[in-house]
């Protein structure tokens, strides 16, 4: 175990070797370990078409550029420093494992949580933890911290724990969380986006996968700590009892999510009524399902709701979808004429197909008018279908005022009936009874 005095040894050390300044040798090293890195970098990324994790938005912006560097130059220190002194690939060693570090948490990051104020902050605090270790590292002090951390323990119960297992617990979890992060998005972009077309099957596949491989990394970190997974047993039975009682909502919702996924009954951007809300399914989380109508509403249904009631999904089995307008002619009207007129207005509109093209049909005698129905058909419900029923419409008014014929009113025929020549006297004179 390292004890303080060593750690002032070791800084006194390195203040004498910074004192007598650095070597041309110590100088060129560590030019040449980065011209070496950047070469490489360049070599392999200069065809690169899109950002990734090792190069980032530049050569020098992602994961290998400090991991060559640090490769390099920790080489070069083993090889010149038996002949040299070389403060500079002193320094440069723990440096560039910090920023090897820091870059795979942001790149990562970056990638799985675009816009994660979350993801923001922890990369934040361990640019701070990884900066303060690279200084404690290179002045010496970083073995004289973790023997004072390693002797602060905590009890808890019949087990204690120490503060420097606590600290290399998180780190090894965070780790192996960010690679597991990162195997699940390379396997997301790389592989799921050329071998599974549908976007749902897609989104079902890369939540299971980074869940599954979340879950991996984390029992292996608690392993490595030195964790007895068997403890975890009970804590196991304890989570299912509460979802047992208190959150079956909860992971009814989930279960649902990932069923309406792999069942595909209802997929990104189907048109679906919910409630009598009707609109465009935009997302399908693990928990609910956002639909947004074309009104620019959002409606966040729970995705149990989704499984256990009755929902119409207006484009699983074919996006065409039929409307129909209603209108009413006079009793004089030529029926072959107005057919044609009311076929040609709809066959007319910008955005009714022509298979199966429209029909028109004669509903019934009614009181006031012969009332005809035009049916018709349009392949793209998410745009709204106020739009062309108005269109359908006005080119059917339009038709049929060019063609002479009349839209009726409601009209009520009144016929008045006169009494007989005696009923009408009796009515103009009546009589009465009684006296006077």
């Amino acid at each position: 175990m390292h004890t303080a005095d060593e750690g002032l040894d070791e800084l006194g050390r390195f203040i004498g070797e910074l004192d007598q300044g650095a070597s041309a040798w110590d100088l060129g090293t560590l030019a040449a370990c980065l011209l070496a890195a950047y070469g490489i970098c360049w070599l392999v990324g200069r065809k690169r078409t899109s950002e990734s994790v090792w190069f980032g938005r530049a050569l020098v912006d992602g994961v290998l550029f400090p991991l060559l560097a640090l490769a390099l130059t920790y080489t070069a220190r083993l090889a010149v420093g038996e002949f040299h002194t070389v403060p500079l690939l002193r320094v440069a060693v723990p440096v560039l494992l910090s920023l090897a570090g820091i870059r795979l948490l942001a790149r990562v990051f970056t990638m799985v949580f675009p816009r994660s104020s979350a993801a923001k902050l922890v990369e934040r605090l361990f640019s701070w933890v990884a900066w303060i270790a690279a200084a404690l590292w290179i002045l010496g002090l970083l073995p004289a911290v973790t023997a004072e951390m390693e002797g602060i323990r905590f009890a808890f119960g019949k087990s204690s724990i120490t503060l420097l297992a606590v600290v290399q617990g998180v780190l090894s979890s965070g780790l192996v969380m960010v690679l597991a992060l990162w195997i699940s998005a390379v396997l997301e972009r790389q592989v799921l986006r050329d071998t599974v077309a549908d976007l749902s099957l897609r989104k079902v596949a890369a939540n299971t996968i980074r869940a599954a491989l979340l879950l991996i990394g984390f029992l292996f970190a608690l392993s490595a700590v030195g964790v007895d997974l068997t403890a975890l047993s009970v804590l196991g039975g304890a989570i299912g009892v509460g979802l047992g009682f208190g959150l079956q909502k909860l992971a009814s919702n989930y279960v649902s999510g990932f069923v309406i996924l792999a069942e595909r009954s209802l997929r990104i951007g189907d048109t679906v009524r919910v409630d009598n809300f009707e609109g465009v399914v935009v997302d399908i989380k693990t928990r609910y399902t956002l639909i947004r109508s074309l009104a620019g509403r959002e409606s966040i249904v729970p995705n149990e709701k989704l499984i256990t009631e009755r929902i119409e999904n207006l484009s699983l089995a074919d996006p065409k979808v039929l409307l129909t307008a209603d209108v009413g002619v006079g009793y004089d009207a030529d029926v072959e004429e107005v057919r044609r007129i009311l076929l040609e207005a709809a066959a007319g509109a910008k955005r009714v197909i022509a298979e199966p093209g429209p029909s028109v049909q004669l509903l019934r005698f009614g009181n006031d008018a012969l009332e005809f129905q035009v049916l018709f058909w349009i392949a793209d419900p998410q745009n709204g279908s106020g739009a062309v029923r108005s269109e359908v419409n006005l080119r059917i008014l339009r038709g049929l005022r060019e063609a002479g014929i009349e839209i009726p009113y409601p009209q009520r025929v009144l016929r008045i009936l006169q009494a007989p020549a005696g009923a009408q006297a009796e009515l103009a004179h009546p009589t009465g009874s009684g006296d006077g």
